[in-house]
């Protein structure tokens, strides 16, 4: 079974980057959107940063499968 190029794990990654950063970003919104109203600012600033943070790990991963060398044959 040939390898997938580099070029080509490139194309894909940043697919499913877009494709993570909207998916994140929805469940984000999702779960403000289940808050209870009226919390103070410093808790909803907390979260924001926890949310926003959040698709950095996910889109590490990824980036990471993308720049993996060729494997020589």
């Amino acid at each position: 079974m040939p390898q997938m190029t580099q070029r080509n794990r490139k194309l894909i990654g940043a697919l499913l980057c877009v494709a993570s950063i909207v998916v994140w970003s929805s469940l984000a919104t999702s779960i403000y959107l289940a808050f209870p109203p009226g919390l103070p600012w410093y808790l909803l600033i907390i979260y924001f940063v926890i949310a926003g943070m959040g698709w950095v790990f996910p889109a590490g991963l990824i980036i990471r499968w993308m720049a993996k060398p060729d494997v020589e044959a």
